[in-house]
């Protein structure tokens, strides 16, 4: 099966993309859920969290206060690093399962951090969706509701705008409207299609 991955940087639009290759039949294994499901309550991954970080990073619930833990670690790149340690391992073995599991033509891996972390050596392809940084920041901040400080931080944390381009096999324009990236995804579709009919 050809396994292809997804990324881009925050804001983007790589689930809009995702979503309507979704509709397609394709099969969709979200780095970003996978990475909630390997700290639910009882997993390893939290009590490792808790301990490294203090109870505080949970709620009343006992879950994780992602917002609480994302403002600690995008602001102090030691403990951004202590945090992936823990998560990263988990999060690639859960990645490998559902991928194995996948029935469609071609498996799509989703992952904001596919080139940081070296999931891209999961799959054979890799398509960054690329937007201007200005408009990463102004999707984003509109999307979450979070400051321009802290957006900013975010992407100081991933991989620079050329860098992720330089290392894409098929670049995704989305600074248009949806449906301009509706017909890209489209034409995506039939070129991945007949990638993993060649075989």
């Amino acid at each position: 099966m050809l396994r292809v991955g997804v990324t881009g940087g925050i804001g983007s639009g790589k689930t809009a993309l995702t979503d309507w290759l979704a509709t397609q039949g394709v099969t969709i294994v979200d780095a970003d859920l996978a990475a909630r499901l390997v700290v639910r309550p009882g997993q390893p991954a939290l009590l490792e969290i808790a301990d490294e970080f203090g109870n505080e990073y949970l709620d009343s619930e006992g879950e994780l206060d992602r917002a609480a833990l994302r403002a600690l670690v995008f602001e102090d790149e030691a403990k951004r690093k202590k945090l992936e340690a823990i998560t990263h391992p988990r999060i690639r073995e859960e990645l490998s399962q559902q991928m194995l599991q996948a029935s469609s033509a071609y498996a799509v891996l989703s992952s904001p951090l596919l080139l940081e972390s070296g999931q891209s050596d999961m799959v054979d392809l890799s398509v960054v969706v690329d937007v201007p940084e200005a408009l990463q920041i102004k999707r984003t901040m509109e999307r979450d509701q979070n400051d321009q400080t802290l957006v900013e931080q975010i992407m100081r944390a991933q991989l620079d705008r050329q860098s992720r381009i330089e290392r894409a096999d098929i670049v995704v324009d989305n600074s248009g409207t949806l449906e301009a990236l509706h017909k890209r995804a489209r034409a995506l579709h039939h070129t991945l299609l007949a990638r993993a009919q060649r075989g």
